[in-house]
């Protein structure tokens, strides 16, 4: 199984979010990948003649300004897949999450539309990394099925595909 569920909003300061709001994002971005493994994991359980995979999909390597309530989310995510990782190893289930970086997506190309500087835009995210590019969604899929198929002695990881985004990732201070 794989949890893919999740939206980032707009960058703005935690003055600006309202308690339901806040609501609304740990619904989406955290409460559904609870009920999705709640509901998956008696099936993965009762087949022990294979080893199941549950990876939840999500980004929080950029830690930036105005993104607290989304950074909240996906930093729970982070501490409940390693939570019920050692839970369920005694049933043979392996849970696993995924942190992508910077990947070209519709919401990306959203963002790019949006922005006062398409290009520039653009060549922001393709520039956070050293690779000098945006992953792709086929790049985080491969790795996906890797963990599923390959990585049976992987659980409780944290499995960062970034093109190295976290490593001196951005400007460290405001610029007056």
């Amino acid at each position: 199984m794989i949890n893919n569920a999740g939206w980032h909003p707009p960058h703005k300061s935690i003055d600006e979010f309202s308690v339901q709001d806040f609501r609304d994002l740990l619904d989406l971005n955290l409460v559904s990948i609870f009920a999705a493994c709640k509901f998956a994991l008696p099936h993965s359980a009762q087949d022990t003649g294979q080893h199941h995979q549950s990876s939840q999909a999500w980004s929080v390597l950029s830690v930036n300004s105005h993104a607290t309530t989304y950074v909240a989310t996906k930093g729970a995510i982070t501490a409940f897949s390693k939570a019920l990782a050692i839970d369920e190893a005694e049933h043979g289930v392996r849970v696993n999450s995924v942190s992508p970086g910077n990947v070209y997506t519709p919401l990306w190309q959203e963002a790019i539309d949006a922005a006062p500087d398409p290009k520039q835009c653009r060549d922001d995210g393709d520039n956070a990394q050293p690779l000098g590019r945006m992953g792709t969604i086929e790049e985080v899929g491969k790795l996906c099925l890797f963990i599923a198929s390959e990585a049976t002695f992987t659980t409780g990881v944290d499995h960062i595909i970034s093109g190295g985004a976290e490593l001196g990732y951005g400007r460290k201070t405001k610029v007056q």
